[in-house]
């Protein structure tokens, strides 16, 4: 019992030491970065009122390393997302906003369920935007080492958006990757994609009107095609080549035609209906994460809508969930 008091003690002194030593080194950051900041014409002004209480996040740092798309098995992870509750949340939030819902699908050319599906996954329904200071999340993850180059532009971009008044700074609370509003919009995203939808002068993203059409924007400019594919699961034979299975989100490879791909899927009389020149990859999403998960189950086969949710998300999985609570939400209207 000694020893274990022991061990106790000395763990949390070093844990205290360590969160000490980090943030001390986070001040230097802080210091460091000012120059980088005004190197690219941030305003001294703007950086020392916004950033005068940025902290270090420990916490950022722990749900950086601990994301669920690197722990769940893919019928997990889709479950828990495109549960009957979250369809019947996405229509009643269609019922009540039907008028703005179906002028942005006018106007985007972006199927509602899509917008309906992102929204609900994202921050069910704008119930949950986050609670994390923005500001103090993103210098965390430009302190640390393991992507500090993405997370320092996201920051520069976003003082930026606050220099030029784009952004009320002091309503930047949402996830602990940095992420804003109904839609979880990185500042590159905000900077590139978001309109003032209802014409106020002011980009609010926590606002159904800016937030829908912003997303509907971001997905017209990124490419979606309306009424497409966007993913069918398969069950393939022994004689596929490795190659062709796809574990990683960075980039879907060695894509071919789907009817070369019909020699080696046992049930693709299933996928007939669908124009067998269209270029599809094939990702089997468990395989390199999940302990002892089979080589080729599950599998899907993903057409180019797929890798636009990539975009949006760089997650197999989150990709899978979004396109499968569309179609149950579709299913419904």
């Amino acid at each position: 019992m000694k020893l274990i008091k022991y061990i106790l003690i000395v763990f949390i002194i070093s844990s205290s030491n360590l969160l000490a030593l980090d943030e001390s080194e986070f001040l230097n950051w802080k210091k460091n970065f000012k120059k980088i900041a005004l190197e690219n014409r941030i305003s001294e002004t703007t950086f020392d009122i916004v950033m005068r209480d940025v902290k270090f996040l420990p916490k950022v740092i722990e749900y950086d390393r601990y994301q669920p798309e690197f722990y769940e098995d893919t019928k997990t992870y889709i479950s828990k997302r495109t549960s009957k509750n979250k369809v019947n949340k996405g229509i009643n939030f269609y019922k009540e906003n039907t008028n703005l819902i179906n002028k942005v699908e006018n106007k985007y050319a972006i199927e509602k369920e899509l917008l309906l599906s992102l929204m609900g996954i994202e921050t069910n329904y704008g119930t949950y935007v986050g609670k994390m200071d923005i500001l103090s999340s993103l210098s965390t993850l430009s302190f640390d080492k393991r992507r500090s180059e993405f997370f320092t532009k996201e920051l520069l971009i976003l003082l930026k958006l606050i220099d030029t008044n784009v952004i009320d700074y002091k309503t930047l609370y949402g996830s602990w990757a940095g992420a804003f509003g109904f839609f979880q919009f990185m500042p590159s995203t905000i900077k590139n994609h978001a309109v003032d939808f209802n014409d106020d002068d002011y980009i609010d993203l926590k606002n159904e009107q800016d937030a829908y059409a912003s997303a509907s924007n971001y997905l017209n400019k990124m490419g979606w095609k309306k009424n497409s594919h966007c993913f069918y699961k398969v069950k393939l034979n022994e004689t596929i080549k490795k190659k062709y299975l796809n574990v990683s989100a960075k980039k879907i490879i060695n894509k071919k035609k789907l009817k070369y791909f019909k020699r080696y899927i046992l049930n693709s009389e299933k996928l007939d209906f669908i124009d067998e020149n269209l270029r599809v990859g094939i990702i089997t999403p468990d395989k390199d994460i999940i302990p002892d998960a089979e080589t080729l189950n599950p599998a899907y086969i993903v057409f180019d809508n797929y890798e636009i949710i990539l975009k949006w998300n760089r997650s197999l999985r989150f990709a899978l969930a979004v396109c499968t609570l569309k179609d149950k939400i579709k299913n419904e209207l």
